[in-house]
C-alpha cells in the first residue's frame, strides 16, 4: 500500500454491511489519535495496553450509535487498574471528525508489571454511558467484568443489555516503518447482528460466563448459522491485517468476507479531542461556598485544577470561584 493510502485510512472507522448474513460491522484504524491519547500520560506498559484497547473499542462502538453528543466507556475494578475511562464525542457537522479522549487511574504499588494487563482489573464492572445532550435523559448500561479481555466485556454488554450478538477482533502495539520512529497503532473489526424488533432469548439464564447471555441465546437457527459463519471467517484474520498499515480496510473486508457480499459506507474520521476549558472548571466549582473554596486554596493563594484526560493545568483566583464569587466569577 502506498504512503498516501496509509494516511487516508489512519484514524478512521469504516462502516460496512454483510448483505448475505444480515450482519453489520466496522473496521477501525487508530494511529495519531492513539499516540496523542497515550502521550498525555506516562503509563506503565500494562496500563497503556488497557487504554489502547479501550480507545479502539470506543471508536468502534461510538460510530455504530446515532449519537448527538457523547458516548463514554468505563471499566472500574478492584485490582491495580482501578479505572479506565474513555469519551467519544459525535462529529459537530458532516465531514468533521469524531473526537476521542481517554485516561486511566491505577495503583502502581499493586501493579504486576509482568502479568497480563486484563488481570490487573480484578472484579468490577464494564459500563456504557450515553449522553445525548441538554434536555435528554442520560442512559447507563452496566455488566460485570467477564470473559478475559475488555473486548469480551463489551461483547457481554451488547448481548446482555441490548440483545445484540457482537464480536470484536482487536490488536494494538508499537509499530515502526522504515525511517519512522516507533509509535502506537491499533486496529480492529467489529461484527454485530442487525437489530431485531423482538429478540428471542432462550431459557432463564444465559450460556455465557456466570449465566450471562451469549449470541447462541439470542439467535434462531438460521441466524445462528450466518453468525457462526461470519465469525469463522473473522477468525482467519492476522494481526498485521488488523493493525495495518500495509492492508487497507476495504482489501481486508474483501479478503475476509467476499462470499458474504460486503458493502461499505463512508468512512468516519476520528481525532484526539478534549472538552475541558476554563469555563467548565469554573462551572464545576460553582456549587461550593467561599469557605469550601478556601480549603482548596494553595499556599500561593490560588486554586489549581488539572484535566485527567489531556493534562491541561488551570490556575484561578479563589475570589472568582464558587457561588459567592466576586463579579460573577469573571
Amino acid at each position: 500500500m502506498s504512503l498516501s493510502a496509509k494516511i487516508a485510512w489512519d484514524d478512521t472507522v469504516l462502516p460496512f454491511q454483510l448483505d448475505a448474513s444480515d450482519i453489520r460491522g466496522r473496521v477501525a484504524r487508530l494511529d495519531g489519535v492513539l499516540e496523542q491519547v497515550l502521550s498525555q500520560h506516562d503509563y506503565p506498559a500494562s496500563i497503556e495496553a488497557l487504554v489502547a484497547e479501550m480507545s479502539l473499542l470506543t471508536a468502534l462502538i461510538g460510530q455504530t450509535m446515532k449519537l448527538r453528543w457523547k458516548l463514554s466507556l468505563q471499566v472500574r475494578g478492584s485490582g491495580a487498574a482501578r479505572l479506565i475511562a474513555t469519551d467519544y464525542y459525535a462529529p459537530t457537522a458532516d465531514g468533521k471528525p469524531a473526537r476521542i479522549r481517554a485516561y486511566a487511574s491505577y495503583d502502581d504499588e499493586r501493579l504486576d508489571h509482568n502479568a497480563e494487563p486484563f488481570s490487573q482489573i480484578g472484579n468490577g464492572y464494564f459500563a456504557i454511558l450515553i449522553d445525548q445532550g441538554e434536555g435528554m435523559t442520560p442512559y447507563q448500561g452496566i455488566t460485570p467484568i467477564a470473559g478475559g479481555s475488555l473486548s469480551k466485556c463489551a461483547e457481554t454488554y451488547f448481548a446482555q443489555s441490548e440483545q445484540l450478538p457482537t464480536r470484536f477482533s482487536l490488536t494494538h502495539g508499537q509499530s515502526q516503518l522504515p525511517g519512522e520512529a516507533a509509535h502506537w497503532r491499533a486496529g480492529g473489526v467489529m461484527l454485530q447482528h442487525m437489530p431485531k424488533a423482538s429478540p428471542s432469548v432462550s431459557g432463564e439464564g444465559g450460556s455465557g460466563e456466570e449465566g450471562l447471555l451469549d449470541a447462541a441465546d439470542i439467535l434462531d437457527e438460521n441466524e445462528g448459522e450466518n453468525w457462526n459463519r461470519a465469525n469463522a471467517l473473522l477468525d482467519t484474520v492476522d494481526e498485521i491485517e488488523l493493525i495495518g498499515p500495509t492492508v487497507t480496510p476495504t482489501d481486508l473486508l474483501v479478503r475476509l468476507f467476499h462470499e458474504e457480499q460486503p458493502r461499505v459506507f463512508d468512512a468516519q474520521p476520528v481525532a484526539f479531542g478534549c472538552t475541558c476549558s476554563d469555563d467548565r472548571v469554573r462551572q464545576s466549582l460553582s456549587i461550593y461556598s467561599a469557605k469550601d473554596i478556601a480549603t482548596m486554596t494553595t499556599e500561593e493563594g490560588t486554586v489549581t485544577a488539572d484535566c485527567q484526560f489531556c493534562g491541561a493545568h488551570y490556575v484561578f483566583d479563589p475570589a472568582t470561584l464558587g457561588f459567592e464569587a466576586k463579579d460573577g466569577g469573571a
